[in-house]
């Protein structure tokens, strides 16, 4: 649902959000034939987001005033609230704003830095809204259903792993990244404190995680190593290369001359093993990517590793796996039991 400002409507015209949303633009508190908007939509809502808010908005919601649909509809609601900022030349930094800014955070509220950019006024400075992806981050924060991991510890891997074969080349794997970095972020909105060692993807960088950025498995075994001790559990979700050039050379193999070219490789180490083998108290949790039986490979390895819980999930399936947003698992516990999951978005399935 959409509520509009007078001068919300000076920008963006209320049609083209009724084609966005699917629903109708409400922009008065009393409109001819229809319900009191300012009760009726705080109940239906889940979390109400301002963006932009100006900082005449800002000052309106602190105060307590109510002269118009959107600033009369927050006397009533008592769902999340997310205020995004954005303002132009100095307005940010005045005393008055940061007292308003305050009083909204006293409450509760989830007020997000503007940040710093190109302005309305064709000046650079601090008043820039927020990028949609910090907007959304939020918004999951505010929707978080509890907060019963404080006090964890998280150390998650994701991503794929490069292996070296000269300096323009490596060995790799199809890896997005996507579902390591959505458990990252559903830990860190549920209270937790969250490691992600991420080999090279393209994912944004999920709000209060602390990202350890690698390259090869090499690095990424002795970067959770290193870590194990601190954390509570380890959700292993990187696809490590299981083999890597035994002799990665230091200038470009030239075709010129060659009718072929020959790869010694060497194992990786194992790291969920080799963690596994360190482990004190930790809950150790591995992923499972295969194309063929994968129920039996899953529960061997979740065997063989020694783990508490194993993610297996079939590479094939139309519209899951690597690259996709989406992916569809089978949970397997160490007594054998299973939970099917179906296919939904990686950020659920988190």
């Amino acid at each position: 649902q959409v509520v509009m400002t007078q001068s919300a409507m000076k920008f963006v015209t209320p049609l083209t959000f009724e084609v966005l949303s699917g629903h109708p633009v409400s922009t008065e508190v009393f409109e001819a034939h229809q319900e009191m908007k300012h009760l009726s939509l705080p109940e239906q809502a889940d979390a109400i987001v301002i963006a932009p808010a100006t900082a005449n908005c800002i000052a309106k919601v602190a105060l307590g005033l109510g002269d118009d649909l959107l600033s009369t509809m927050l006397l009533t609601s008592q769902c999340p609230l997310i205020v995004a900022p954005a303002m132009d030349g100095g307005m940010w930094t005045h005393p008055s704003v940061i007292e308003h800014v305050g009083t909204l955070r006293a409450r509760g509220a989830i007020v997000l830095d503007p940040e710093e950019g190109p302005l309305a006024s064709g000046r650079i400075g601090h008043g820039r809204l927020a990028e949609e992806t910090t907007i959304l981050e939020a918004i999951q924060t505010a929707l978080a259903p509890r907060r019963d991991w404080q006090g964890q510890r998280i150390l998650v891997s994701a991503g794929p792993t490069q292996e070296p074969i000269d300096p323009v080349r490596f060995i790799s794997n199809r890896s997005s990244g996507k579902m390591g970095y959505a458990i990252a972020e559903a830990a860190q909105a549920r209270g937790a404190q969250v490691v992600l060692v991420s080999g090279p993807t393209a994912v944004p960088i999920p709000r209060g995680v602390e990202v350890v950025s690698v390259d090869t498995a090499e690095e990424m075994t002795k970067a959770m190593s290193t870590r194990l001790a601190w954390s509570t559990a380890v959700i292993m979700a990187a696809a490590v290369a299981d083999f890597r050039p035994m002799h990665p050379v230091s200038q470009k193999i030239k075709k010129q001359g060659r009718s072929e070219q020959t790869l010694h490789l060497e194992r990786t180490t194992d790291i969920l093993a080799s963690l596994s083998a360190q482990r004190t108290t930790q809950l150790m949790v591995g992923f499972a990517a295969e194309t063929n039986d994968l129920i039996a490979h899953a529960q061997d390895k979740l065997t063989a590793k020694g783990l508490d819980l194993i993610v297996a999930n079939d590479v094939t399936t139309e519209g899951a796996g690597f690259g996709s947003d989406q992916n569809a698992a089978t949970l397997i516990d160490r007594q054998g039991g299973l939970t099917e999951l179906p296919l939904m978005p990686k950020r659920a399935l988190a």
